[in-house]
């Protein structure tokens, strides 16, 4: 369809009527022969991405429009006044399948995405920023968008995240080759939102691990939050509950800043029946890290209040204290982050991790809130 346009150009010369009807198809339709009209009228042809699965490191400054397709910010507008975080909402309409989108805060990626509405927070400095929406897709069309905005206060962080509705999950993999919640097997769980019974406020999310085929079996849960770059302390404070207490093998609780090709994680866990200590993750490694605080299997039926300081040191992650159920404990223990990472994001992460029987279980997670500044 695409060599159609350049097919009827080529004829032109033939009738003067067909250049008549030429430009009623296209005022109608969009394109010659109904093609997007960013796709008719582009004088090359793009390069399609060589490999889908893989995302490419962020270009900056950023890519400029190619042939663009619709790509709308509805919020903010132009010039409003924000507070920090700030709710960014954008929506691509591109031809063929989205490929990358990616946010920029005065020329520096902050954030990607692989959909083609974004709506999620942005942390930034206060003062007059210049936000930029750069969005491929899979044919290798780019669209652009940009905003100016000014941020006059620092907000506390983002709340209530057991109720955000961009929960995704897997199991031992992500994609064919890469792995997810590791594991020797496939896990099956479900998630279910503003569950009321039982929550702290009405509003709790229920995490299921329904079992599976084979023992050991994970499943990982992450949500977006959003980007940033000029947040770099961090309070995970989170409750929750758990009907069967014994039944995991450990419970993770993870929180991730990624951003100029370094990913920080702060990953912990519960390690019930291996270490039975709380387990801290080393990025670079890419192993856990047991500390000295016992960590067995929590009461059933019970709400149990979990807070983590964490901080970003340079290209180090370093924790801080972990306070459990009132009582705290210090961490205060560096490692450095992994390099070599190409997606920008600020997210969450929750990971139920089957036992020898995969015995079923469900956790209820409510309050869950992150503060940065």
């Amino acid at each position: 369809m695409r060599g159609t346009f350049r097919l009827c150009l080529a004829r032109r010369n033939i009738l003067s009527s067909c250049l008549v009807a030429l430009a009623l198809v296209l005022a109608a339709m969009g394109g010659c022969q109904g093609l997007p009209k960013n796709v008719a009228n582009c004088p090359i042809t793009p390069t399609p991405p060589a490999n889908l699965t893989l995302v490419p490191a962020a270009a900056e400054p950023p890519q400029a429009a190619l042939c663009g397709f619709p790509l709308q910010i509805s919020a903010p507008g132009n010039g409003a006044s924000v507070n920090s975080p700030m709710q960014l909402i954008a929506t691509a309409t591109p031809p063929d399948p989205i490929y990358t989108v990616r946010v920029y805060v005065d020329g520096f990626a902050i954030l990607y995405t692989p959909k083609a509405l974004v709506n999620q927070l942005l942390w930034m400095a206060n003062g007059q920023h210049t936000i930029e929406i750069v969005a491929e897709d899979v044919a290798g069309y780019i669209a652009t968008a940009s905003t100016q905005l000014n941020v006059v206060t620092q907000e506390s962080g983002a709340l209530n995240l057991q109720d955000s509705p961009n929960w995704v999950s897997c199991s031992a993999v992500i994609i064919q080759g890469v792995t997810c919640a590791a594991g020797l097997g496939v896990a099956k769980s479900s998630l279910d939102l503003h569950q009321t019974i039982p929550s702290l406020d009405g509003s709790a999310a229920k995490f299921s691990m329904l079992g599976g085929t084979h023992p050991y079996s994970n499943e990982l849960y992450w949500t977006p939050i959003g980007g940033g770059s000029n947040v770099s302390h961090f309070t995970y404070d989170y409750w929750f509950y758990i009907d069967t207490g014994n039944a995991p093998q450990s419970l993770e609780f993870d929180v991730n800043q990624a951003f100029g090709g370094t990913r920080w994680t702060w990953g912990t866990q519960c390690d019930f029946n291996d270490t039975h200590h709380w387990d801290i993750w080393d990025p670079a490694g890419g192993v856990w890290r047991s500390t000295s605080i016992a960590c067995n299997d929590f009461p059933s039926k019970t709400w149990i209040h979990v807070i983590w300081q964490f901080e970003r040191v340079g290209n180090q992650v370093h924790y801080i204290t972990l306070s459990v159920a009132g009582h705290e404990y210090d961490i205060d223990t560096y490692y450095n982050a992994q390099s070599n990472w190409t997606q920008e994001e600020i997210d969450i992460a929750f990971q139920m991790d089957g036992n020898w029987e995969q015995e079923p279980y469900s956790v209820w997670l409510d309050e869950v809130n992150l503060y940065a500044n």
